[in-house]
């Protein structure tokens, strides 16, 4: 998948969501992740209605990482069936777009 993508989850507090973001852009897999509290989730599970507060990550890869950070994602994650959707990057800053770049190569990662 080539391009550039917004990913996205939400966590249970900002302590799991700060390790989940910590933990992708350490290992290159995200060049950044913006934390977002105060978010409300209203959603069926298990047959229930809940509201809940939760947090949102925000993150931003390369597509070509996209499968990879969303196993991570997934390992890392305390809920039983995360939420991890990808959004494509229509268009973006270029400067922004080559910084992801060098963030999430391997080979520049220090």
């Amino acid at each position: 998948m080539e391009g550039y993508f917004v990913v996205m989850t939400t966590a249970s507090g900002v302590d799991e969501a700060a390790a989940i973001a910590k933990a992708v852009v350490d290992e290159g897999l995200a060049a950044c992740c913006n934390i977002v509290s105060g978010v409300r989730s209203i959603y069926r599970w298990k047959g229930e209605i809940c509201d809940e507060a939760e947090v949102l990550c925000v993150m931003k890869t390369r597509g070509g990482l996209v499968e990879e950070l969303t196993a991570r994602i997934r390992e890392l994650h305390g809920y039983e069936v995360p939420e991890v959707v990808a959004l494509e990057i229509a268009s973006g800053n270029g400067d922004y777009l080559r910084w992801i770049d060098e963030c999430t190569s391997r080979t520049g990662l220090a």
